[in-house]
């Protein structure tokens, strides 16, 4: 068997060559730590994917809203054109019509202080 003796010029060159790739590591380091945080909190990272499914929920709430709306409004709308009393229902509460014939009284609300 042979052996094997280390000497402190090998120690010495082997120390030498680790520290040439200090830079190159350095350097791969930052590029990485670089690229990792851009993912997080870039243009197109996390925090931006997060924004857009939030406001993708608020949008596609929006549309639910609106496609209610619609369909209440066409209803209504169906209903106007089929339905006379419908029409006279609006005409007197929008507009304040009375038919012929009918009298219209107007009250007041009095504070009870004001009345003897």
């Amino acid at each position: 068997m042979a052996a094997t003796h280390t000497t402190r010029a090998d120690t010495t060159s082997a120390l030498r060559g680790g520290r040439r790739w200090r830079p190159l590591l350095a350097v791969i380091g930052f590029v990485v730590s670089f690229l990792l945080i851009n993912d997080i909190v870039g243009e197109h990272g996390a925090v931006a994917l997060m924004r857009a499914h939030a406001h993708n929920a608020d949008l596609t709430r929006a549309v639910s809203v609106a496609k209610h709306e619609n369909a209440h409004l066409r209803e209504q709308a169906k209903r106007l054109q089929t339905d006379a009393a419908a029409i006279e229902e609006i005409a007197r509460r929008e507009l304040g019509l009375i038919k012929p014939g009918e009298k219209l009284f107007i009250l007041h609300d009095v504070s009870a202080g004001a009345t003897r």
